[in-house]
Order: C-alpha cells, then structure tokens, then sequence
C-alpha cells in the first residue's frame, strides 16, 4: 500500500471543493436511500463532514498502529447511530466511486487497490470493535438534565446524572444528543473526573444562530433525558509522576477541568499529586467563565495555580495576549507534560509557542480532531459551534 500515493490523491479530490462531498452524499443517497434517514433533515455546511473524515483517516493508514485505538473508540461510538458492518461497505463504495470521479488522471488500478485496502483495514478496526463493545455496554446512555446554569454571556453548564455504569476517563469526550435536536450529536466532555453518584457537567457554549447550542442552552430544561455516546480521546490524561501544565482556550477548559479534578483527588486521597499550573484564555475577562472557582482553589491548594488571560482587553490587570504565548513563557513550562485544548487555531498556536520555547514536542498533548473529531459522526455534526 502508498501511502504517499494516498495523500496525494486525497489532496487532488479535496482541491475541487464542495462539488465533491456532495456527489459523495449523492451517490450514497440515490444507492443507498435508507440511510437518508440516520442523517439530519438540514445537511446545510455539514454535508462535507463525513468525506472529509474518511479521506483524513484513510490517507493516514500508515499511522494505523497510532490510531488503532482512538478508531476502536469511534467504532463503539457509532453504534449510537445504529450502524451496522453492511453500512461501512456502502459508504466505502460510495466514497470510492467519488474518488474516482474527481482523481482524474491518477486514478489507476493500482490506486484504486490501495484506497480499498486502506479503507478496508480501517473499517475492520471500527466494526470489530463495535462488536465487541456491543456484548457488554449500551450503544448510548440516558442521562437526566438536573439543572441548566447560564455560567457567562455565552457559556452554559448542563448538570447531567449518568447512569453508573457509563464509565470514562478525565480528558474524554462523548457525544451528546439534546431532546429540542434530534439526530444532531455534538461532542461535549464532562469536566470533572467520574463522581459516585454519576453526575457530570458539560460546558456548552452558545453561538448565535448555533442550532446544537440553542437547542442546548435555551431549550434544554432540568428533567429532560439525553443521550450520551461512548467516550472517546487518548490525548488528553495525566502521566504518574509527571507535572502538568494545561492550556485551555474557551470551553477547552471543560476535558483539562475533569483532569484538574482528578489531581485534586489524588492530592486528597494521598497527600501527593502531579503539580498543575492552569492558563485559560478568553478574549475578554467576562468570558473567563470559571475564574471564581479556579482562583478559590488555587488559594488553598499550594500544588495548583491558576493563570487567566486575556486577549482583547487592554485593561485586564492579568496576563494579555494569546493563551499560548502566555503559557509558553511561564515558569511553569519547563519540564511539564502540557495537555492543550481549545479551538483548532488555538491549539496550533500554542502548540508552535511551546515547541519554541524549548518544550519538546512529545511533552505536548491534544486530540488531534482534524478530520477526526469534526466528522467522527455520521452525521457530520456541527463541531465549530463552540468547542468542549
């Protein structure tokens, strides 16, 4: 199999735009019309989000042992959307003969073969593993709004309490579908570690005109059930014996919050822990949505800070600038395991400023959801509307 013969065709489809998703979903639909129905009625911006996961993952086969297990998480994921082994053969024809058509030239028997390969390799992953999660665990969970709490000018906390055997790990993430949306799933992650009596909190923030924000914030009432998707994400969990330096931008915050409460724990439990230093950036100060509780527990824990910064706002009296740059020229940089989250231009620029303050890249964590967290739903979910 080439890989490089992969990603060089894969950059040749995508070049020509939107015309191609929609000849996939097309052709997928005119083939296969009983699948219509497990994706929203409102496609609109998200119709490219499926092709665009298949081609991101596929062209990346090289790295399948990287993966493996992050797929194994999507496979059981998708069973939310009661996939069958039967539907990956019917996107994978679908998205063959897309290829075909805008590849062009490039297009050989040989190609042909490799793409197949690959796309055969990554199905087995993910449909062997939905099997096996299907003899012990529910496609998705029932989880029971108990409050729904406006924490900012755009920032919503929903108080939800699980099931107890929903089991994840801090850092994850997990779909979530709201009753005023169905079929729309967005990924959220609870930011606190797993509690005893099951509840978890997700941070949601609200964009105009967001259809899963909305319905989130605004039509979501306490007593209403959600359902919530097998965990998914490897990236984003502390080492045993390693300090952490986290580095959130928006509701990034909410996976490095889960991780913060599981130090918290620990220090408790044991009288010992990793060292946290936390930089959480907003634009303005009134989107430091968590800045009272932080800064209270970083008055009484000597093993934790907490560093806000601002970006837009001349008169903030803390740290100004990207949350980054911030981060990258602290003390606290320096010899750290950094786990990042937060919108893809956030992360990519603090990763870049850590890398060049002598961070060394394998000391630097974040779930890379290109192609994988935008489109890791059938669906092709909105994932821009807000980020945790």
């Amino acid at each position: 199999m080439d890989s490089n013969a992969l990603k060089r065709t894969w950059s040749i489809a995508t070049a020509q735009g939107d015309e191609v998703p929609l000849y996939f979903y097309s052709h997928l639909f005119a083939h296969h019309p009983e699948l219509r129905e497990m994706f929203p009625v409102a496609m609109g911006a998200q119709r490219d989000k499926l092709f665009a996961a298949l081609g991101h993952i596929i062209s990346r086969v090289d790295r399948i042992d990287e993966v493996n297990g992050f797929l194994g998480q999507l496979g059981r994921d998708h069973r939310r959307f009661a996939v069958v082994p039967e539907h990956y053969s019917m996107l994978g024809s679908s998205f063959l003969a897309t290829l075909q058509r805008f590849v062009g030239a490039e297009w050989t028997e040989q190609v042909a073969a490799d793409w197949a390969e690959a796309y055969g390799l990554i199905a087995k992953v993910m449909v062997i593993a939905a099997e096996d999660a299907s003899d012990e665990t529910p496609p998705w969970w029932d989880g029971e709004v108990t409050a729904v709490e406006r924490r900012s000018l755009d920032v919503a906390v929903l108080q939800v309490r699980l099931p107890h055997d929903f089991a994840y790990a801090p850092g994850q993430s997990a779909a979530v579908e709201v009753p005023a949306l169905p079929r729309t799933w967005r990924y959220l992650s609870p930011a606190n570690a797993q509690r005893a009596d099951g509840t978890v909190e997700f941070h949601v923030q609200l964009v105009p005109g967001g259809l899963f924000s909305t319905a989130a914030v605004r039509k979501t009432n306490p007593g209403d059930v959600l359902r919530i998707g097998a965990p998914v994400g490897d990236q984003l969990k502390a080492e045993a014996g390693r300090d952490l330096l986290l580095v959130a931008g928006g509701t990034g915050l909410a996976p490095l919050s889960a991780v913060l409460d599981s130090a918290a724990t620990q220090w408790r439990e044991n009288g010992s822990g990793p060292r946290v230093d936390l930089f959480h950036g907003a634009r303005v100060p009134w989107n430091l949505y968590d800045q009272p509780r932080l800064t209270a527990l970083a008055a009484h824990e000597p093993w934790f800070s907490f560093h806000p910064v601002v970006s837009d706002d001349a008169t903030f009296p803390g740290l100004k600038g990207k949350v980054g740059s911030a981060a990258a020229t602290h003390a606290s940089s320096s010899g750290r395991l950094a786990l990042v989250c937060g919108s893809g231009p956030m992360v990519a620029h603090a990763v870049s400023e850590l890398v060049g303050s002598g961070v060394p890249r394998g000391d630097i964590r974040y779930e890379d959801y290109t192609g994988i967290e935008d489109n890791s739903s059938p669906t092709g979910e909105e994932q821009l509307e807000g980020t945790r």
